[in-house]
């Protein structure tokens, strides 16, 4: 089966919608599919083997000019190629801070309208190549974000089209007004030209069939799957050797890595837990500087003191390393969590994970059986599950070990490629 699989580059940031695009396209080659994987926006960036196409289209720096001048609606496609050229995409987009939603509540309304937005010169070229070069028997969307594109593809006698659903309503409900009405209201009307739509679990798939008001049965719950290459046991601890609670996600307030500062100077400030740290590792944009500094900051006045650690952005054997050293993993969310694939990677490495009793969470620890849940938002609770795994090696054993199976039995790369590709069997028949 010939598939065109759109995917939205993040500017250069590991992302786990490109982590996870990247990994189903890699595995549907494998398995013998015809896969092309087009960027969108920006090319993809991931700590696995790179599968997409060279090519960008809707590259940030033309989208972003023919919003803001219509000279450059009728700029020739050799000029905007040239402003497409991935070098100077990744370039521009590692000097890119935070995006900001606020920011660009138009520029989305916009690209929601798709043939009737700012941007329609560049539908037009995509739906061109694909139509004409690539020839796919289907065409998936990485995101609602994309919706826009559909019609045009349906108008041109185009293939079904899917969209996966990937935690998108977090940035749409930041939209200022009337930019944040504007995009509802056309993220319902366009979302009925999709022929089906793939959530990663049953919360989401839940919460977006109401947020887009589409039928529930027209969204297909397929889990992530992770190429578990490389993964294996978590580090035996040696006798007197820390307690490393770990933290591995962006770097910024809605991941919630300061209700996890807050947990573990609870914790450190116990003389039981004197032997404690705290390790953090993920993107850092310039947006959100400033909400590390504080952290560090906070902590060098407090019972952490010398005992946080941020290792940055880690490669793939990094991070594989990173996880197996640590005794218990929390990506303590304020939003509620549509995807959590690091806590599925500290599974691989049967490492237990505590995590809010919201969105994807609930479900992913109810199915693996692999960690606790705590009461979002309340730091106090995290570090009393925290504390509960630390204090009993043999549940925390019990836990990581129990996750890993799961992990190793359900959520792997083959099998979401095998379950999407029934998908687009179903749809092409």
């Amino acid at each position: 089966m010939k598939i065109a699989y759109l995917a939205a580059g993040a500017a250069g940031m590991y992302c786990g919608s490109c982590l996870h695009d990247n990994t189903l396209a890699a595995t549907l080659l494998k398995l013998g599919e015809d896969v092309v994987l087009v960027p969108i926006y920006t090319p993809i960036r991931t700590d696995e083997t790179d599968v997409s196409h060279k090519r960008v289209f809707f590259g940030g720096i033309n989208v972003y000019l023919q919003q803001k001048w219509s000279l450059f609606r009728r700029t020739p496609r050799w000029l905007d190629r040239w402003l497409d050229h991935p070098a100077l995409l990744r370039t521009l987009g590692g000097r890119a801070g935070s995006v900001d939603p606020a920011q660009l509540g138009d520029l989305t309304v916009s690209m929601l309208r798709g043939e009737e937005g700012n941007q329609s010169k560049e539908l037009d070229k995509l739906v061109d190549w694909l139509l004409e070069e690539v020839r796919p028997d289907v065409v998936h969307l990485s995101n609602s974000m994309m919706l826009g594109l559909a019609r045009r593809i349906s108008q041109r006698c185009g293939p079904p089209v899917v969209c996966s659903l990937s935690g998108e309503d977090i940035f749409l409900e930041k939209l200022r007004q009337p930019h944040y009405d504007q995009a509802r209201e056309l993220l319902c009307e366009r979302a009925a030209d999709l022929n089906a739509f793939v959530a990663l679990n049953n919360y989401f798939a839940d919460y977006m069939a109401e947020y887009l008001d589409v039928d529930r049965s027209k969204v297909r719950v397929i889990s992530h799957g992770l190429d578990l290459e490389g993964h294996g046991q978590r580090d035996e601890p040696l006798p007197g050797s820390s307690a490393r609670v770990g933290y591995l996600a962006r770097v910024c307030h809605d991941k919630g890595l300061h209700l996890l500062v807050e947990a573990c100077e609870q914790l450190a400030a116990d003389p039981n837990y004197a032997n404690l740290e705290l390790h953090a590792a993920g993107y850092l944009g310039s947006g959100d500087r400033a909400y590390l500094k504080e952290i560090e900051q906070r902590v060098a006045r407090g019972a952490l003191a010398g005992k946080f650690h941020y290792h940055g952005e880690l490669n793939r054997e990094e991070k594989i390393a990173f996880l197996q050293s640590l005794s218990v993993f929390s990506t303590p969310t304020v939003y509620r969590e549509s995807k959590g694939l690091p806590a599925l990677e500290a599974l691989a490495n049967s490492v237990p994970i505590v995590v809010p009793d919201h969105g994807s969470f609930s479900e992913l620890v109810a199915d693996t059986g692999g960690g606790l849940l705590c009461e979002p938002q309340n730091s106090s609770d995290l570090a009393a599950k925290i504390c509960e795994v630390l204090m009993d090696s043999e549940k925390a054993d019990r836990l990581g070990k129990a996750g890993q199976i799961v992990v190793r039995e359900k959520y792997h790369a083959t099998a979401m490629a095998r379950d999407t590709l029934a998908l687009y069997t179903e749809l092409v028949r």
